[in-house]
C-alpha cells in the first residue's frame, strides 16, 4: 500500500459524543478540506464514552481529501472540573477557592493524561496538575514539593 500524501494536519477541541457541524467546528473542518458531516459522525462515535467533556483531536487530511484523526485526553482543567463536579474555575484564584483536590485525585488525573504531558516522573506530572488546579482557584492537598 502506497503512502498517502498529507496536505494538512490541524487540531480542534470539541465536546465528546456531542459535536455538531455548527461553528467553530464545521468551518474549521471545511476550510481544511474535511467533510464536516462525515467527520462529526466518526468523532461522536469514537468519543461517545467522554459524553460532553471537551476532547482534543488531531486531524490529518490527505491529498485525496480522506482524513484520519486521533483523540487526545481532555485538558487537565476539564479533568479537574469533572473530578470536583464544578462548572468552572475561580475568577480570583488567589482569593476565592472553588474546591479542594486530593493527592489521589491528582494521581488519577496525572495517570490518565500522563503520556500527553511533558513531565518525565510522577512528581513532575503531579506538579503540572497541581499548578493547573491552583490557577483555577482549587486548593491542592500538600505533598512534598507539589
Amino acid at each position: 500500500m502506497a503512502k498517502k500524501e498529507i496536505t494538512t494536519v490541524f487540531k480542534i477541541q470539541a465536546p465528546g459524543g456531542q459535536a455538531t457541524p455548527a461553528p467553530p467546528i464545521g468551518p474549521a473542518l471545511g476550510a481544511n478540506g474535511v467533510n464536516p458531516g462525515q467527520f462529526i459522525q466518526q468523532f461522536n462515535d469514537a468519543s461517545r464514552h467522554l459524553n460532553g467533556q471537551v476532547v482534543g483531536c488531531v486531524i490529518t487530511v490527505y491529498k485525496d481529501r480522506s482524513f484520519t484523526f486521533e483523540l487526545k485526553a481532555p485538558p487537565v482543567a476539564e479533568m479537574i472540573k469533572a473530578k470536583l463536579k464544578i462548572k468552572g474555575g475561580s475568577g480570583e484564584p488567589n482569593k476565592n477557592k472553588v474546591g479542594k483536590l486530593t493527592l489521589d485525585q491528582m494521581k488519577e488525573i496525572a495517570e490518565e493524561k500522563g503520556k500527553e504531558l511533558t513531565g518525565h516522573s510522577e512528581e513532575a506530572l503531579l506538579r503540572t496538575v497541581a499548578g493547573t488546579a491552583r490557577s483555577m482557584g482549587v486548593e491542592v492537598e500538600a505533598h512534598g514539593s507539589v
